[in-house]
């Protein structure tokens, strides 16, 4: 018997030991300076983008780097600057703080790349009104069918998420030359402004599209406690500033009435208390990591992390782990089609890091 479960336990350690030691953190030589955003140009090149105002493109084959030209007048200030990018062909979206006056906003820039150049650059969305604070921006953005769904943080102006005549604290829905579609719930919430898609949010930034639904998900920074995962549907309301998903102010003192979830909001899908300061996140497809298959990959800015939250049934059900204290602030992940992981820190001295078996 004790032969048996020393077996049992040498194998296990084995097993465990194995499976450790067969990921492999590469450090690229990509040299970065707080970069924020990634998105594929192609199978072999990426686009970054620093929150500093720079765009890269990089060569993930022979890992070289070269800088993208352009004239959006992303602002550098606070929490804000140059933010996500995604791509479609040729075509760029980009997210960004902008300034008017000694005020800020969060917009949405559409551009063409040609030579390593952005040209046609277009200012397609702002979120009105301006604020004089560096705080909660967001901001994320996804392409889903022939929409833009893009993530505006609340500016730390708490009860506006619940205000449906702006846009701040919300998620968005727009083409992708910036109108407004017919089908958004302002149609049946006639409150609501043309762009609104889901309220009710403090500082989403993370999103990604989930292959095997076709729905899009948010990662959102709850105050002391209370981040989440959450899932953008059309119409609904997170709660935010009437709920605080289980997390309280930073004073101590409680959110509304103290309730992590009340009726007539939509539930989060995962929460953290206490907070980790979740950031990018991205559904996982690939060969690279099959035990990661359609799991979420999760970065923590706090707590300096890239997790995977597993799931069964549809239904977050375990986090573990990948890494820590490896490379400073996680604040973004990218797949190549082999299913290796692409990871950026916030960090003012960094690099492009590279996850693979």
């Amino acid at each position: 018997m004790f032969k048996n479960k020393v077996l049992f336990f040498f194998i296990i350690f084995f097993l465990f030991t194995f499976r450790a030691n067969s990921i492999v953190l590469e450090k690229t030589p990509i040299k970065l300076n707080s970069p924020w955003g990634m998105s594929w140009l192609n199978s072999e090149e990426l686009l970054i983008t620093q929150k500093t105002g720079e765009i890269y493109k990089v060569n993930t084959k022979n890992l070289s780097q070269s800088e993208i030209t352009h004239e959006i007048p992303s602002t550098f200030f606070g929490q804000g600057g140059l933010l996500d990018i995604v791509t479609e062909n040729n075509v760029v979206w980009i997210t960004c703080s902008i300034k008017k006056g000694r005020k800020y906003t969060t917009a949405v820039y559409r551009a063409e790349l040609k030579n390593n150049k952005l040209v046609n650059e277009e200012l397609i969305y702002e979120a009105l009104p301006y604020f004089d604070n560096g705080k909660h921006f967001g901001s994320r953005i996804e392409i889903l069918d022939d929409y833009l769904f893009v993530s505006i943080g609340e500016r730390g102006k708490g009860m506006i998420a619940q205000d449906p005549s702006n846009p701040i604290g919300s998620i968005i829905r727009i083409h992708k030359n910036g109108e407004y579609p017919e089908d958004n719930p302002f149609l049946t919430k006639n409150e609501w402004l043309p762009e609104l898609f889901q309220i009710g949010v403090r500082n989403p930034q993370g999103m990604t599209l989930d292959p095997q639904t076709n729905s899009i998900y948010i990662s959102n920074h709850g105050p002391k406690g209370g981040d989440f995962i959450g899932k953008v549907v059309g119409g609904s309301n997170f709660g935010w500033k009437k709920i605080g998903w289980g997390g309280t102010n930073y004073s101590g003192t409680k959110i509304g009435d103290g309730n992590a979830w009340e009726p007539g909001f939509i539930k989060p899908d995962f929460i953290w208390v206490p907070s980790i300061a979740v950031s990018g996140i991205k559904f996982y497809q690939g060969e690279a990591f099959p035990e990661w298959q359609n799991s979420l990959l999760v970065s923590s800015l706090k707590f300096q992390y890239l997790s995977v939250l597993h799931r069964k049934d549809n239904k977050f059900v375990k986090e573990e782990v990948i890494f820590k204290d490896k490379i400073g602030r996680v604040r973004d992940i990218e797949i190549d089609q082999s299913g290796n992981i692409y990871i950026i820190a916030d960090e003012t001295d960094s690099n492009l890091y590279l996850l693979k078996p």
